[in-house]
């Protein structure tokens, strides 16, 4: 069984498996860095949480690389290493594209698979940059020829102008009704797992479930 990795300042984590020629297991995941609820950082805690969900894609935000504020570590390669990932090097497509952030900078990953495309996405705290966003990734998506998944934390919640102008082209797969932040209590959905409705032939969803994890981030993994 041979599992990949897929990297950037939002990440894929990606597993080859029997398992996705006939189901497909996606994860989305604002790590906060690893910093738990407890001011931990603990690396092992947010590995068992994704080996704990088998999935077979890992959309991940809120991961640093050699900076000052992940006190210079390789936050990506550490859950990597916990999870048993490596870098893939076989001929799949990754693309990247900056989305409008005013408090940071904004990307939308997508690794493209010979049956689907997952893209990863965190976007901005700021309404006006998260429909410009959209605009983005909806002229981004308009080539697909297969099914088409964005997950991430969208920093919206379910009645927002951003997620009402989403399902105009998408469906959301989670169900905004299971709020996923704050970790402890949840009383917000600011997590989504959605699929573009022009390529939704040749799959159906099966189910969707918010992780019942309350320290190992701020938010919970869908």
């Amino acid at each position: 069984m041979k599992k990949t990795l897929f990297l950037a300042v939002t990440a894929l984590l990606t597993l080859s498996s029997a398992q996705a020629q006939n189901t497909l297991r996606l994860m989305t995941y604002n790590i906060k860095n690893a910093n738990g609820m407890d001011n931990v950082q603990n690396f092992q805690r947010v590995a068992n949480v994704i080996n704990n969900a088998c999935p077979d894609a890992v959309a991940i935000q809120e991961l640093d690389s050699m900076t000052n504020r992940s006190g210079k570590t390789y936050v990506l390669g550490e859950i990597a290493e916990r999870t048993q990932m490596h870098a893939y090097f076989a001929p799949i497509r990754i693309q990247t594209m900056a989305l409008p952030g005013r408090e940071e900078a904004r990307t939308l990953i997508m690794a493209e698979f010979e049956d689907y495309i997952y893209c990863c996405t965190h976007l901005s705290l700021t309404e006006e940059d998260r429909m410009t966003s959209l605009e983005m990734i909806k002229n981004f998506a308009a080539s697909a020829k297969k099914p088409f998944f964005l997950a991430g934390d969208m920093n919206a919640e379910p009645q927002s102008d951003f997620i009402k102008g989403l399902q105009k082209d998408f469906q959301i797969l989670s169900n905004p009704k299971v709020p996923t932040f704050p970790a402890p209590k949840p009383e917000e959905t600011l997590d989504y797992i959605v699929t573009l409705k022009n390529n939704t032939k040749g799959f159906a969803a099966i189910s969707s479930k918010v992780q019942d994890e309350s320290v190992a981030s701020d938010h919970r993994p869908l």
